[in-house]
């Protein structure tokens, strides 16, 4: 079976653990810290980041984008998450872009370091301090990135078009994050929810929904899918 070494709260592994549970394809799930990279990672990316999916036969592949490509063009064939002709595949291309670099930027990456890594990072005497207000400009930026996920999804079936994407996944593993940790103020952007809510009620959703970090407890409405 092949193997996803992850961290569970990393948007980068969810999106790829969403992406094989739609092309149905089943992979074993190896649980790292990226802020302490584990021998067999640095061996196998040089860069020691995750995500990284390891084939059957050995052969290791790193970085989400190479991933996501290598599984549509390996996997895909009858089911693909890049849709469409040149210029609909390229919409795609360009959403996974934004929630991957600007709104992990500017959202995922200040919450979840503030909130989550922090626990875990010692500094001189234990963990470290979270950055309250690098946090809270964390979680201000979230509001426009909500309502253009609002837009989007007003003017089409899916966030990059008729058809569910990987724009769409990308866009759920990085809301589910913050999600997990209860910081989205859901009741003041209900067609972002409304969108969210069809996404998180499909199969590929459900190992998610019963994803636990220790020492962080999900949010109580993490799991539900009336919310």
């Amino acid at each position: 079976m092949p193997k996803l070494l992850h961290f569970t709260l990393d948007p980068h592994g969810r999106r790829l653990r969403l992406a094989l549970a739609e092309y149905g394809l089943a992979a074993k799930l190896q649980d790292e810290r990226p802020w302490a990279p584990s021998p067999q990672v640095r061996e196998l990316n040089p860069a020691g980041l995750t995500p990284i999916y390891i084939e059957d036969g050995g052969v290791a592949i790193c970085g989400p984008e190479a991933i996501a490509e290598y599984l549509d063009e390996t996997v895909g064939k009858s089911r693909t998450l890049i849709p469409g002709n040149a210029l609909q595949r390229a919409e795609v291309r360009r959403l996974v872009g934004w929630f991957d670099v600007k709104f992990y930027a500017e959202v995922t990456e200040p919450v979840l370091t503030e909130k989550v890594i922090r626990r875990f990072v010692a500094g001189p005497s234990g963990a470290s301090s979270p950055n309250m207000a690098r946090m809270r400009a964390g979680l201000q930026m979230l509001k426009p990135h909500l309502d253009y996920i609002a837009a989007l999804s007003e003017e089409r079936s899916w966030l990059a078009g008729s058809e569910l994407s990987l724009a769409d996944l990308a866009a759920a593993a990085h809301i589910s994050a913050i999600d997990y940790l209860g910081d989205i103020p859901w009741a003041e952007h209900p067609v972002a929810q409304a969108w969210y809510q069809r996404i998180k009620s499909r199969p590929c959703f459900r190992a998610l929904l019963s994803d636990t970090v220790p020492g962080v407890q999900p949010s109580a409405h993490y799991a539900n899918l009336d919310f």
